[in-house]
């Protein structure tokens, strides 16, 4: 029995894909928490860029507010 019991522990301990499957749901939560980050830092600033490429779709002239996201739209005078 302690034989058996020992050849067990021995096929866990070289069994690795519990292992991969850790490390690759690491990787995952890591590369998760960087999109966050970098979207919370660039949000303002893609706010403001969106809103500009909007006023020129329409026509209008874009004026960059003091702060990102705060610009303002002014319609072209027909």
């Amino acid at each position: 029995m302690r034989s058996f019991l020992t050849t067990i522990a021995a096929r866990l301990r070289r069994d690795q894909r519990g292992a991969t499957a850790v490390e690759y749901g690491i990787m995952v939560s890591l590369i998760a928490v960087v999109i966050i980050v970098a979207v919370t830092l660039l949000g303002g600033t893609l706010q403001d860029t969106f809103k500009q490429v909007q006023c020129s779709v329409s026509g209008g002239t874009y004026a960059a507010g003091a702060t990102a996201g705060k610009g303002v739209c002014t319609p072209k005078a027909p």
